[in-house]
């Protein structure tokens, strides 16, 4: 395929994508910052298409660059990661695309810290694969175990980690600045 015809694909694959996901011109303009026509020009194949325009739209639709211009499959669709080691955790990222929503395998030790709430911006999703969770949330202090899930507003004051007892070993998603907060972030007295 050439890249003409790549590109001539591009609008309308923009407006399946658009009318699929039920969002209007207006609203996709808002949430990416480019004027209601630029999107109109795009999706008619009146404006060829740049990055600058495309990685907004992709950011918003929560989608692969690849999925917007209809490039073709690339191979193993395997997430193959190093594991990442922070504060005594253990994170193994699961997935590949950098920003939108991230999710990330964790184990926490057998420790016994002292919660100490913080928040930030998104919004968070956790679910216990093995041991026990402690989750502080607010004014809630709650345990999870395996096969529960917990999810919250990362404004509201949070923390969790290990109950004591042993390792806990949980999925947590989150967006991009719960991935700031949690895998960047420098662990207090580290």
């Amino acid at each position: 395929m050439t890249t003409d015809e790549v590109l001539a694909g591009v609008g309308p694959r923009l407006r399946q994508m658009r009318k699929e996901r039920e969002v209007t011109l207006a609203a996709l303009s808002e949430t990416t910052g480019i004027s209601v026509s630029t999107l109109s020009r795009l999706e008619s194949g009146l404006r060829k298409p740049s990055l600058e325009l495309l990685l907004p739209i992709a950011r918003a639709h929560r989608v692969a660059l690849d999925e917007l211009v209809g490039a073709p499959p690339a191979g193993d669709p395997r997430v193959r990661s190093k594991p990442i080691v922070m504060g005594g955790r253990t994170h193994w990222p699961l997935t590949r695309q950098p920003g939108g929503l991230q999710a990330y395998k964790v184990l926490e030790p057998k420790r016994k810290h002292e919660p100490d709430p913080r928040t930030h911006e998104g919004y968070e999703w956790l679910y216990v694969l093995s041991g026990r969770l402690r989750l502080v949330l607010g004014e809630h202090d709650v345990v999870l175990t395996a096969g529960e899930a917990a999810e919250f507003d990362t404004r509201v004051p949070h923390w969790f980690g290990s109950t004591g007892e042993g390792p806990v070993e949980f999925l947590s998603l989150f967006g991009p600045q719960g991935e700031r907060m949690h895998v960047r972030a420098r662990p207090k007295g580290a």
